[in-house]
């Protein structure tokens, strides 16, 4: 398993959320570059890089942002929020981005996604952001009617490897992951690369997903609140 530190980014601050809620905001850092320096020095190799600006607004806002840490730092980021057109995309990778996240693109404009799983292969990472089992998109404000398990294998059998699974009743709660939901994906997809997102809070909640198999998972909210220290984290992260 892999530990991905995130950075969530409104007006080019480090924030968090809760519950995806964007009046529930709160500023842990005026610097992102600090923030991602910080991880890198604690030996974490990958960074999940959020525009939050980009997902409200339908296009990437936050780029700077992204090309700064990809410049002053070694860290792969994957990189997600509001890229939903070609110029997009090919903006974000530009800007160095290892990898790019798409979500509401993979439900409302699936031609465009599907074209960029063919031209950017393991290049692409499925956002899979879940409300009580169905598809959220537009940074989390539309709830749609699709299945989770129903997407993930539509798009696993069009050659999607990499899935960011974000249960949106847990994100930010610092209340655990959703462990039953990972541990069903993993028993239905066991060859997914699946990234848990959303509650990591103590160091069972990384022992219970490190048992599970999954490929990686992302913590935010732990870090900044002090409750999972790097020196913790840093021990599940096995590149």
């Amino acid at each position: 398993m892999i530990i991905i530190p995130a950075i969530d980014l409104i007006d080019a601050k480090a924030v968090r959320l809760t519950k995806g809620d964007y009046n529930q905001k709160k500023i842990y850092n005026e610097s992102p570059l600090a923030v991602a320096q910080e991880f890198e020095a604690a030996g974490f190799t990958h960074l999940h890089l959020v525009d939050l600006d980009g997902a409200k607004s339908g296009h990437i806002i936050n780029d700077k942002v992204l090309r700064d840490i990809t410049s002053n730092t070694n860290l792969k980021v994957d990189f997600g929020g509001g890229v939903k057109t070609n110029e997009d995309i090919a903006l974000a990778f530009e800007c160095g981005a290892v990898q790019v996240t798409g979500g509401s693109i993979a439900v409302k404009n699936r031609e465009v996604f599907e074209g960029w799983l063919k031209e950017y292969g393991d290049k692409i990472i499925l956002g899979a952001d879940v409300n009580e089992r169905k598809i959220a998109v537009s940074g989390w404000q539309e709830t749609t009617d699709m299945d989770l398990f129903t997407f993930l294998a539509d798009y696993h059998a069009k050659g999607a490897e990499y899935v960011i699974c974000t249960d949106i009743a847990k994100d930010g709660l610092l209340q655990g992951s959703s462990n039953a939901l990972y541990a069903e994906i993993m028993q239905e997809f066991p060859n997914i690369k699946l990234v848990a997102s959303g509650g990591v809070t103590t160091e069972d909640d990384l022992k219970i997903l490190e048992d599970m198999g999954v490929y990686g998972a992302i913590v935010g909210k732990a870090i900044y609140e002090g409750r999972l220290s790097l020196e913790t984290l840093i021990k599940y992260h096995n590149v």
